[in-house]
């Protein structure tokens, strides 16, 4: 999967023609008659209706225009192309600009102004965007079309959300620093045969008269297996993060193998657990450090990241899970040391079903990285049953891009999970044995010591924990630390553990974990 390399910078550039009144300076160019198209009539029902219509006919790939000049418009060029502020569309209070399409984005979207019940669309022209004069992108004609687009802050210096390639979109957060991305929808993710990824090809801004919305969008999704219709209405709370509410509805021309809902794509290098896969000198590079679930029992669970040697996939069976997502839980700028692009600041992101979700699986997609270029980590619903040819589904959700998950919880959290060698300093170290070290904090936990609570260690068949033991964390009370070794050659090895009173009351989230020990091993002799 390719990955933005400094995407705050990419997603700094371009915008579009003002529709509706607006304080700023005259514009330009956007009172051209000619920018604009015909109003039509528009509703989320009509754009679904549109949608349905699509999937009933067999998929057209959409035309690659002037491909040899978009070669051209490598990350450099395409950085140095500028959308004027001046020609900023407002969609009531929410500025919108555009960008430009180049060698990453070389499909172009429509994008639409909706109002009274009517969208028109609004029609490229190079004349929105500052270029160098030897920009390749000045050969392209006015009716190129734009590669998507971006809600600015008031002062127009930064933007929260963006629109972006295929159906990827992501927003900067309570912190005003990008992380990792959402999609509209993930097909055949981590599997044997290529991912199809559908795309946005088409989206509709309205203003909201929703207290508290700042805007809406509608999007029209197409692939190969699916078309669909997406309503997004968004909130962006300074200091806080933002909300979106998604209602979508999804038409399928094809069956598929694995559908992911509401998917979260992500990067994982190392952490505290895999320090020894990196030569980095960073502590720690990550986005986000471990997918969390709250069942539909009520169940919290905590599945630390990885970075495998391979494509491993995990599903985590529910019935209407109460919500999942992945989180950046480490908030120490210690533990990163990296005061150019701050991971300490990365948004979590946080689905929670709004609509009947039924059973499926929570579904985590780790793949092997050596870079923090690349996102390796994607987590989505799999719904058991996969749809049908000729199949309609509708999912609505709410995702919450905040510090964290907006779950109130009275358990203990996991805060770190460590893996070494295994044994015991100044003894022969058993190199088939692993060392686990997990640990919890939370009020709950204060006042409590190693004798009043009860560790709970589930393994596979014929692997034990050797030497278990619980003891509180000096200086830090609300704090225990979980210790026990491991003795396994297996490729993988998942364990489950948590801590309870003596009377069985949890005490702490479950913990989930994975390791790979000849992955280990493996980095042990090199």
């Amino acid at each position: 999967m390719f990955r933005l390399l400094g995407a705050t910078a990419l997603s700094c550039a371009f915008l579009a023609p003002p529709l509706h009144a607006q304080d700023a300076a005259a514009p330009t160019v956007a009172a051209a008659a000619d920018r604009f198209g015909d109003a039509q009539p528009f509703s989320f029902d009509a754009l679904a209706a549109k949608a349905r219509d699509l999937a009933a006919r067999p998929y057209s790939e959409p035309e690659v225009r002037h491909p040899d000049i978009l070669d051209q418009i490598d990350f450099t060029a395409h950085w140095k192309i500028r959308f004027k502020n001046d020609e900023t569309v407002k969609i009531g209070d929410a500025p919108a600009q555009f960008f430009h399409l180049g060698t990453y984005f070389r499909q172009p979207v429509r994008i639409f102004d909706v109002e009274d019940g009517a969208s028109r669309e609004i029609l490229y022209h190079r004349d929105y965007f500052e270029m160098p004069d030897d920009s390749p992108a000045r050969q392209m004609g006015d009716d190129m079309g734009f590669a998507g687009f971006r809600v600015m802050r008031p002062d127009l210096k930064t933007d929260w959300i963006s629109f972006l390639g295929g159906s990827y979109f992501r927003t900067d957060g309570f912190a005003r620093q990008y992380g990792l991305s959402a999609r509209g929808l993930a097909i055949d993710t981590g599997m044997a045969q290529a991912e199809e990824f559908p795309r946005f090809t088409e989206f509709y801004l309205e203003d909201s008269k929703e207290p508290g919305v700042d805007l809406v969008v509608y999007a029209l999704l197409d692939s190969p297996s699916v078309s669909g219709a997406y309503r997004m209405a968004m909130s962006n709370r300074n200091g806080l993060g933002q909300v979106i509410d998604v209602d979508s509805r999804l038409f399928f021309r094809d069956g598929v193998d694995r559908l992911g809902i509401a998917p979260l794509t992500s990067m994982f290098w190392f952490s505290e657990s895999n320090r020894f896969a990196s030569a980095d000198w960073r502590p720690e590079v990550h986005d986000t450090d471990g997918l969390m679930m709250l069942t539909g029992t009520g169940e919290e669970i905590w599945r630390p990241l990885n970075n495998p040697d391979r494509v491993v996939t995990s599903s985590f069976a529910d019935t209407n899970p109460r919500g999942f997502g992945l989180m950046q839980r480490d908030r120490n700028f210690e533990n990163y040391q990296d005061d150019g692009i701050f991971y300490d600041k990365r948004p979590s992101v946080w689905i929670e079903p709004t609509s009947d979700w039924g059973q499926g699986a929570v579904t985590l997609v780790e793949l092997p990285t050596n870079d923090e270029v690349y996102d390796n980590i994607v987590a989505f619903w799999n719904p058991a049953q996969m749809p049908e040819p000729g199949q309609e589904m509708d999912y609505s959700y709410r995702m919450t891009w905040a510090k964290d998950a907006p779950v109130t919880t009275t358990v203990a959290r996991t805060t770190a999970t460590r893996i070494g060698e295994g044994g015991y300093p100044g003894n022969p170290r058993p190199t088939d044995q692993v060392k686990m070290q997990i640990e919890f904090t939370g009020d709950i936990l204060k006042g409590l010591g190693g004798d009043d609570v009860e560790a709970h260690i589930d393994l596979p068949d014929g692997v034990e924990a050797i030497e278990p033991g619980v003891v509180n964390v000096v200086g830090k009370d609300g704090t225990m630390r979980l210790t026990f070794d491991v003795q396994s050659s297996a490729d993988t090895l998942d364990m489950r553990a948590f801590l309870s009173a003596k009377d069985g009351q949890p005490l702490t989230e479950t913990w989930l974990g994975q390791i790979h020990p000849q992955q280990i091993a493996y980095l042990r002799q090199h």
